[in-house]
This record gives C-alpha cells, sequence and structure tokens, in this order.
C-alpha cells in the first residue's frame, strides 16, 4: 500500500465538509481532474472501506487511504479520486490562517458548494 504521511498545517481550521459518500453516491466530479475550492486544504477522510487517489501531476504515484490513513489535498493542486470497491468517505475542508499565497489556477472545483465558512 502506497499511503500518503502528510498532515494538515499547522492551525488548519476546519470550514466545511461534504456529507458522507459511498460508492454509490460519489459526487462525480471527484473522480474526475478537479482542484480543491480556492485557498481551501482538503482532508479525505475514510470512515469505511478504502479508494485511491491520484495527483494530476504524478500519476505513477496512486496514493491508498483508509480509515487509518487520510489523504491531504494541497490547493491549487491538480488531483481526482478513484473508487476501488465499497466505500463510505467525506471530503473536509480547512482554511490556514497565513497560508501563502499562490497562482491560482482555473479548474473545476466540485468541493466550493461544501465550502461555506462556519462562523
Amino acid at each position: 500500500m502506497n499511503f500518503q504521511n502528510d498532515t494538515l498545517p499547522e492551525g488548519a481550521v476546519k470550514v466545511g465538509a461534504t456529507p458522507n459518500m459511498t460508492q454509490d453516491t460519489v459526487a462525480k466530479g471527484i473522480l474526475k481532474n478537479h482542484l480543491a475550492p480556492k485557498g481551501k486544504y482538503g482532508l479525505v477522510v475514510v470512515e469505511e472501506g478504502s479508494l485511491q487517489y491520484v495527483w494530476e501531476d504524478d500519476k505513477d504515484n496512486v496514493l491508498d487511504a483508509d480509515k487509518d490513513h487520510p489523504i491531504v489535498i494541497y490547493p491549487e493542486r491538480f488531483h481526482h479520486v478513484v473508487i476501488t470497491g465499497d466505500v463510505v468517505f467525506r471530503v473536509e475542508f480547512y482554511e490556514v490562517a497565513k497560508d501563502d499565497e499562490k497562482v491560482k489556477k482555473e479548474g473545476e472545483r466540485p468541493g466550493e458548494v461544501f465550502c461555506e465558512c462556519m462562523g
């Protein structure tokens, strides 16, 4: 298995999340090349089963995610999720107060709707 051992940056604050999804209810937009909501980090949290995660600029390095191994999604980096079987998961979204301002890419951002700031 190829697990990612990254963690969210210090000071990350949760600002939203998708509902739990399964292999049957997964939002189709995350199965194709897309970006996280602008200025947000994502965290793929698997409750049951497993899935795979692919960075578009590193397609040969497919990452595995399960309940003990979430995936940190970096801002402005194209990616997609691969469903490999039965799974229950969600994507949580985080902001970091002093995150570096980087060039913002144009691309589909299906998680944007789930990032209504909480407070």
